[in-house]
């Protein structure tokens, strides 16, 4: 049950987290809420990596997945100092930046690796995705020309929604494929 577990989890943590993102975007959420989930988070990525170390060393594309577990348990980690501290919103922007960025990375290596019959285009969009809802998100934090370009609206919202779907896209796509 715990190898199925880790097997389907990420296909309901991985939107719910970005929602999650979003809605403490919009001030929806109070800070301890978000402490609290990013607590959560350090547990289940520890967890996860720990009991899957020996299972996703096997495949190039796990290894890359397994790297990201242990990069975001550093970024979640840094997120969680920032939160516990009242911190700088640089810290918790950084979080969520390398949350955006990380996967990205994987999801293109995972598309350029995979053969054609585990839909390696359905990751190579998504990294796209993630990673164009990086650019989005840094040039929000930075007040850069997209910022400009879309005055009146959040861009960050729009980073937001592009790294939920394309992420959410992968994971999907793995579950199903595997």
């Amino acid at each position: 049950m715990l190898r199925r577990l880790r097997e389907t989890g990420p296909v309901v943590l991985v939107p719910l987290a970005w929602t999650f993102a979003t809605a403490a975007h919009l001030r929806l959420l109070e800070p301890r809420t978000v402490l609290v989930a990013h607590l959560v988070m350090d547990v289940l990525l520890f967890a996860f990596a720990a009991l899957s170390w020996g299972d996703m060393r096997e495949h190039p594309v796990l290894r890359a997945w397994l790297a990201v577990i242990v990069a975001g348990l550093g970024i979640t980690l840094v997120g969680t100092y920032a939160l516990v501290t009242n911190g700088s919103e640089t810290l918790l922007r950084a979080t969520v930046f390398g949350w955006m960025l990380v996967p990205a990375v994987a999801l293109v290596y995972t598309g350029r690796l995979l053969p054609p019959d585990e839909s390696p285009g359905v990751y190579t969009g998504g990294g796209v995705l993630s990673a164009l809802g990086a650019v989005v998100f840094l040039d929000a934090t930075l007040a850069g020309p997209v910022s400009a370009l879309l005055a009146g609206t959040d861009p960050t919202l729009l980073a937001l929604a592009l790294v939920g779907v394309g992420q959410t896209a992968g994971i999907v796509n793995a579950v199903v494929q595997y």
